[in-house]
């Protein structure tokens, strides 16, 4: 079953499905800032939901014809990477169309509940469709809660899994969601994190920039009728850190055992980090 979507304040969940309410009561996160990339070099994270939304209904779409449909198989990757641990909750922030709990579900039958987090109305409603069609055959319970990943409602130490997919980038503060996704998470859980990043190699590296740069916004703003919305995809990837950067950003939030997985040439990189319990064990 799919729970409602509920519009919450910051202290408040209101209308979750059955179960996930007593799994993830209310506490307020404690958070310090953090900046990761010099505010001149970024593109503004105020609001970018409402652009989500705006594109919300061609999406799914542009994600397989700009990605020539690799998003699909780094999805089942990110899936491969989940800990062998029985009956895990999951969480995925900027859930999204709910591509990332639908590819838990398709290849992780360890995963048994499932949240999806989003600021985008209309993503999450999509998302709704989408896993109440996929629960008519495997039934998980599973709730959508319109949240800000930097201010997550959810108590400390209340999931085994923590995800997003191409969301980290746009982020108000990348510190803080890194830090809350840490913090949701009992020890021996894990945090995986999909997000475009930039090619080593020069020559492909050349191409993939043109690609993003002059190609992208043009055929995503044909597409979408925003072409805003594909300069700043660009814009955020090659001004984002990846790599060691990153997995030193997610040090530095308190995971342990981080690493960094390239995908197709370096276009994109699943990050994964643990929490570690009082013994070392994970």
């Amino acid at each position: 079953m799919v729970g409602k979507l509920p519009y919450i304040r910051r202290s408040v969940i209101s209308e979750m499905s059955v179960g996930l309410k007593d799994m993830f009561p209310v506490e307020a996160a404690d958070m310090s800032l953090r900046d990761t990339v010099p505010e001149k070099d970024q593109p503004s994270r105020q609001d970018v939901w409402k652009m989500f939304d705006r594109i919300a209904h061609h999406y799914d779409l542009l994600n397989r014809l700009l990605s020539f449909g690799r998003d699909v198989a780094w999805r089942k990757k990110l899936a491969a990477q989940v800990g062998p641990n029985q009956r895990q909750v999951a969480v995925d922030l900027a859930c999204g169309t709910g591509d990332i709990l639908l590819s838990l579900y398709r290849y992780c039958p360890q995963v048994v509940l499932g949240l999806g987090v989003d600021m985008a109305d209309r993503m999450l409603r999509l998302a709704k469709t989408k896993l109440a069609a996929f629960n008519s055959e495997r039934p998980i319970p599973t709730s959508l809660l319109r949240a800000d990943a930097c201010a997550l409602p959810l108590e400390t130490a209340s999931t085994d899994l923590v995800t997003i997919a191409f969301g980290i980038r746009n982020v108000t503060d990348v510190g803080t969601a890194l830090e809350e996704m840490y913090r949701i998470l009992r020890p021996g859980g894990r945090a995986l994190i999909l997000e475009f990043s930039l090619p080593s190699n020069r020559l492909v590296r050349s191409v993939y920039l043109f690609y993003f740069r002059s190609i992208l916004p043009r055929l995503g703003g044909i597409i979408s009728g925003d072409r805003y919305a594909y300069r700043y995809l660009n814009e955020t990837v090659e001004s984002f850190p990846y790599g060691k950067d990153f997995c030193d950003l997610m040090t530095q939030s308190g995971f342990s055992n981080t690493k960094e997985t390239r995908l197709t040439f370096g276009v994109a990189t699943i990050y994964s980090g643990d929490r570690i319990d009082g013994d070392g064990k994970v």
